[in-house]
């Protein structure tokens, strides 16, 4: 069951917005705009006559970081899935002893820390973004309302608060499922202390078994 769970964390994350902030030649992508390369989160968005700019950028690092836990979870489910795949089909059995069990759980909780911490980064970024341009763009009543405005070349906000929405959305809905694989695991782990078997437990035993 629990390799199923991360099976599905695996996937949603793999379909995850992650921030990219891609720097070529004459040619800036990113899913959120084009800001040469800059980093939104936390910006400052400016009015003048010729339209908006992005001013005080947070470091590139930033949205690596948020990307890289992306990319790293993604990772770690799909080799796990894979892991998972071939025990069951190698072993009639499989079964978890009380050491991996503890490991499991640990990297789980970092996962879950990893993952507030991408969201609430996001999300603060997002709307510090947000309230300077409500407070510096006229004649907007909300930040998506600033995609369609006219930037500054080489600055390009379309899409731009859609994207960071996407992201954060994202990372909730994958926090989520983690929180739901820590308790199996951790009903797992209750299981086998109170099993009489050496300190190990059957994934394929029910968690709560029929009143005899």
């Amino acid at each position: 069951m629990f390799h199923w769970g991360a099976f599905c964390t695996s996937a949603s994350k793999l379909n995850q917005p992650v921030i990219r902030f891609q720097q070529q030649p004459h040619s800036y992508s990113s899913p959120m705009g084009h800001f040469t390369g800059q980093c939104i989160l936390y910006g400052t968005v400016e009015y003048n006559t010729s339209g908006l700019i992005l001013e005080n950028p947070s470091h590139p690092s930033l949205c690596y970081f948020v990307s890289a836990i992306s990319v790293s979870v993604a990772i770690y489910c799909f080799c796990l899935t894979l892991y998972w795949i071939y025990t069951s089909c190698v072993e009639e059995e499989v079964k978890r002893e009380r050491l991996w069990l503890n490991v499991t759980l640990g990297v789980c909780m970092k996962i879950l820390f990893f993952l507030a911490v991408s969201g609430c980064t996001l999300r603060i970024g997002r709307d510090r973004l947000c309230l300077s341009a409500l407070h510096n763009v006229p004649c907007i009543t909300s930040c998506e309302e600033a995609e369609n405005k006219t930037w500054v070349s080489p600055y390009n906000g379309n899409q731009f608060y859609t994207g960071l929405y996407n992201a954060e959305k994202s990372v909730w809905v994958n926090f989520f499922f983690w929180v739901q694989i820590v308790v199996v695991v951790f009903v797992q782990k209750r299981q086998g202390l109170g099993s009489r078997s050496e300190w190990s437990v059957s994934e394929t035993e029910p968690f709560f078994h029929r009143p005899v």
